[in-house]
């Protein structure tokens, strides 16, 4: 996978308008999924769809060079995309734990509260299934991150993570990964072997290249998915060379602003 083999899409920063039931309005494949931009996230998952078809693709990680460059929102949306399909399972981990909030629970107006992620690493006798939380409006299963650890990097370096994602593989069809940004923290090199594949979220004119390359090198190439550039607005083109690729464009339900996408395998 080469740095120009990517998908584009507007990214959004923070939690945004909250809807009547607690879920974030910015989740729009959830919320909205008739509309526009949650068309774009469909096309997102046709491509994992794809690979998924194409070789052992069940276990997707996404992440970021930096904090705020919209991986948490692509990570749901993607999740909320793949679950509109009949009869397809979906689970969707929080593995970011040091970010205070807001948290993946909270965006989906699940609340906070409740044993999670990290009370399963701590205690072996507890299975995924104690800890997964149904959402009741969405057919979407999710993992939030659980109690606050004190060993971040302990925890996360744990072969019970392993474990439990092991298990996911056997009981959901896609396990979609929120983790932490690969730059300045140490913890998604850390949860690699257990991951099948990565998205890289880049905030467009505002990650420096540098960070874009050291990311890039942080991931096998085996394992590269596609990067996704948020809050591109230049015009659409085509990076021509490489083995397939679909391409999308519209406009911003927030500012109008154009999104870029480009997936592929190299």
């Amino acid at each position: 996978m080469s740095p120009h083999q990517i998908e584009r899409e507007r990214g959004l920063k923070g939690r945004g308008g909250v809807g009547a039931d607690g879920v974030d309005e910015h989740l729009v494949s959830l919320v909205s999924p008739r509309s526009f931009p949650a068309e774009q996230y469909r096309a997102l998952r046709f491509i994992v769809e794809q690979m998924h078809r194409d070789g052992a693709l069940r276990v997707v990680a996404v992440t970021s060079p930096t904090p705020g460059d919209g991986k948490t929102t692509t990570a749901i949306n993607l999740a909320g995309a793949l679950a509109q399909a009949p009869n397809l399972r979906v689970l969707l981990v929080e593995a970011d734990l040091r970010r205070a909030s807001p948290t993946l629970a909270d965006r989906l107006g699940l609340g906070s509260g409740g044993p999670g992620l990290v009370d399963a690493i701590l205690n072996p006798a507890s299975s995924l299934t104690d800890v997964v939380r149904l959402h009741p409006r969405f057919a979407l299963s999710v993992l939030p991150a659980g109690q606050c650890p004190v060993a971040y990097y302990e925890i996360l370096k744990s072969p019970r993570l392993g474990a439990l994602l092991d298990e996911g593989r056997q009981q959901y069809d896609y396990v979609i990964v929120d983790t932490p940004p690969a730059i300045v923290i140490p913890d998604c090199r850390v949860i690699s072997e257990w991951i099948d594949g990565f998205l890289i979220v880049v905030g467009a004119h505002k990650t420096p290249l540098r960070l874009v390359e050291e990311t890039l090198k942080m991931v096998d190439p085996a394992k590269m998915l596609g990067v996704v550039f948020n809050g591109d607005d230049s015009p659409l083109s085509v990076y021509s060379g490489y083995g397939y690729g679909r391409y999308g464009y519209g406009r911003s339900h927030e500012d109008g602003r154009r999104r870029r996408w480009r997936w592929g395998r190299k």
